[in-house]
């Protein structure tokens, strides 16, 4: 029995069946069955696969319960490791600087991949944030809909280094979620008669004009929850919510940076935003910066 330790799933009938016309003795039998899964696996879903061992037999997964896989890792770095490459899409969630994954934007910024496109309500600060990606060069494209207060990302697009695309707010976050749900696109009467509008198919609907707009994926997202469980399982807290669940569901892995991670069960179900499902890493960060506040005060003596 085989099974992908990656998105969960139980592999059998299809490979087995596919390969075994194919085999002439039972070693060569083994061997090609075992690449054909992998093969397989990896085109369905990325994932690697491994073969149920005797104890997991008798404990009943033979019978279809899936292997627990362990998606903690010890750093934002490990969890980084292998899913990350040059050209990639990311999602990152946060509105502003509320509710982004803090420490695995560094792991990003140190990993030194490049020619990247970000998919994010902001574009971060100067020195925080997605700020720290722009810093290095690594962002070749953004897609957003709030880029102000970050001077090296104004002075990049400005100066033709950094490509922009502007999308409005809701419909970024629709955009993402329908990505999500596997919608190509969708109509919306946000942005007709505006620039946003200009090369997209529009359409007339009991007298009101619509606007079609494509769906956003992303190759990995990188999100923040405030208390996960060891399976994936995602709790947001207050606004920190924001753009983290509908970039987790359209990222083709999703690696979440949590305050607080407990055993499975401990989460009320009824409280879980994130299902585990859409949850492939999990990295712990007890102590986040949270740098939110502008703090104004007064020169000493005026």
């Amino acid at each position: 029995m085989y099974f992908c330790v990656l998105c969960r799933i139980r592999r059998a009938s299809y490979p087995f069946m596919r390969v075994a016309a194919h085999a002439a003795n039972g070693q060569q039998k083994k061997a090609h069955r075992r690449g054909s899964i992998r093969r397989a696996c990896l085109e369905w879903c990325d994932g690697f696969v491994a073969r149920a061992s005797r104890a997991d037999r008798r404990a009943g997964f033979h019978r279809g319960r899936d292997i627990q896989m362990n998606k903690v890792y010890p750093s934002a770095a490990a969890a980084l490791e292998g899913v990350v490459h040059d050209g990639q899409t990311f999602a990152v969630g946060g509105f502003g600087l509320c509710g982004i994954p803090e420490a695995l934007i560094a792991a990003l910024r140190d990993s030194g991949v490049k020619d990247i496109t970000c998919i994010s309500n902001n574009a971060g600060v100067d020195g925080f944030g997605l700020g720290l990606l722009l810093e290095t060069r690594q962002i070749k494209k953004m897609i957003s809909s709030y880029v102000g207060e970050n001077k090296e990302f104004e002075r990049q697009y400005l100066s033709g280094e950094l490509e922009l695309e502007f999308t409005p707010q809701g419909t970024l976050a629709e955009k993402l979620r329908a990505g999500g749900a596997g919608i190509p696109a969708f109509f919306t009467q946000t942005g007709y008669g505006t620039v946003i509008a200009e090369g997209k198919e529009t359409r007339e609907f009991d007298g009101r004009h619509y606007v079609l707009e494509p769906s956003l994926t992303a190759d990995v997202a990188l999100v923040k929850a405030w208390k996960a469980d060891k399976s994936g399982n995602l709790i947001y807290r207050r606004t920190a919510r924001n753009f983290n669940p509908m970039c987790a569901m359209a990222g083709r892995i999703t690696v979440a940076e949590v305050e607080e991670i407990v055993e499975n069960g401990e989460l009320d179900p009824d409280a879980i935003h994130t299902p585990g499902i859409f949850v492939q890493r999990l990295v712990l960060n007890a102590t986040p910066e949270k740098r939110i506040e502008q703090r104004v005060v007064r020169a000493k003596g005026d």
